[in-house]
């Protein structure tokens, strides 16, 4: 046997020994050039992006609601949510900055469905490019209707296919302590929200402002599918989010205080979200209102560090599983259970007349 040969047959019992397939994937610059964002939709968000930024930093006193499904599985019912908060967003425009949740990636504690870019026809086929496709096509549709989205940065490589039209992100509990998706918050162009640790350590996620705002060296794929490093200069615009843990809530007038102690000790600004979903509601979707409602007495009585709220709310409440064979109910989530929109309406009425009385003061 010739011993070139010899060596590659070695090389190639040692590598990909759990990989089934390897298929191609659309570059980014390629799906950016099928689905581009025109001249309207770069304004918009140019200026959506700007407006997110003065409420993160207390420039503009309103309040940033990011509202909206848990996640994203069917597009058709994501645009007919989003066409029902625009024309509360406009009405309450005074007193909210409202910011629709658009997520497209789950991250799961064990296994489960990954989102709708990993699996948009919802059964384990993994069509990953037309995921890719269909989500920046809703972005798009989103941004049209004259609606800034938000999204969670999971996936690395994801960015470089929709982070253009997302005017706000989020970096998730299991991801926050993570350096790479640090490094990577460090280069987006939009605000960014690192959420506390999954036991309410708060401490994980004052860390990552520092980190964020620092510029970074690392690795990663370019729009036209190339390997390359990149160097960031640093995301100003980052701030924490309190979505409570293991150790329970943590969006009283108590922890907000002494998580401002934990950002002030860290040399950054004192803003921050309160996630009424997740650990904060006891994972009881109903109590998102219960929560909503405290956080509005703390901003109404003039509390001005706190920033924004995020709510899951979709247009039916509750949640439902994915059941082969079994029709999906129209507007339920297949992920964590949503507050409907009869109830979300109201609450947004609520938060902004607290951004009114705040104001006021």
């Amino acid at each position: 046997m010739n011993p070139l040969n010899e060596d590659k047959a070695e090389t190639t019992r040692l590598e990909d020994l759990r990989i089934r397939q390897v298929s191609p994937l659309i570059s980014p610059a390629l799906l950016q050039h099928d689905l581009p964002a025109d001249a309207a939709v770069q304004s918009r968000i140019e200026g959506w992006r700007r407006a997110v930024a003065d409420v993160v930093h207390g420039r503009d006193p309103r309040l940033l609601v990011v509202v909206g499904p848990c996640s994203i599985h069917d597009s058709e019912q994501a645009l007919d949510y989003a066409r029902k908060l625009k024309a509360e967003a406009d009405a309450l425009q005074d007193d909210l900055l409202v910011v629709m949740r658009v997520y497209f990636e789950k991250p799961r504690t064990t296994v489960g469905w990954k989102g709708f870019i990993n699996d948009p026809h919802l059964d384990g086929s993994f069509r990953i490019n037309e995921g890719l496709r269909r989500a920046r096509e809703l972005l798009l549709a989103i941004a049209r209707l004259g609606l800034p989205a938000g999204t969670e940065f999971l996936d690395l490589l994801s960015p470089q296919y929709i982070a253009d039209l997302v005017s706000w992100g989020a970096i998730g509990a299991r991801t926050t302590e993570s350096p790479s998706h640090r490094q990577l918050a460090s280069g987006l162009s939009c605000a960014i929200g690192f959420k506390n640790g999954t036991d309410g350590g708060v401490q994980m996620a004052a860390d990552a402002l520092v980190a964020g705002g620092a510029p970074h060296a690392f690795m990663g794929m370019t729009k036209m599918g190339q390997v390359a490093v990149f160097e960031t200069a640093g995301n100003e615009d980052c701030h924490i989010i309190l979505r409570g843990g293991s150790r329970g809530p943590n969006y009283s007038a108590a922890d907000v205080q002494a998580a401002c102690a934990l950002l002030a000790k860290a040399g950054v600004e004192q803003h921050l979200m309160v996630d009424c979903s997740h650990a904060n509601s006891s994972k009881q979707y109903e109590r998102q209102v219960e929560v909503a409602r405290d956080v509005a007495a703390q901003v109404a009585g003039g509390e001005r560090r706190i920033m924004g709220l995020m709510v899951e709310s979709h247009l039916a409440p509750g949640r439902q599983d994915l059941k082969p064979g079994v029709p999906l109910q129209y507007g339920v989530s297949i992920t964590d259970a949503c507050l409907g929109w009869d109830a979300t309406q109201p609450l947004l009425r609520d938060l902004a007349a607290a951004s009114r009385a705040r104001r006021g003061r």
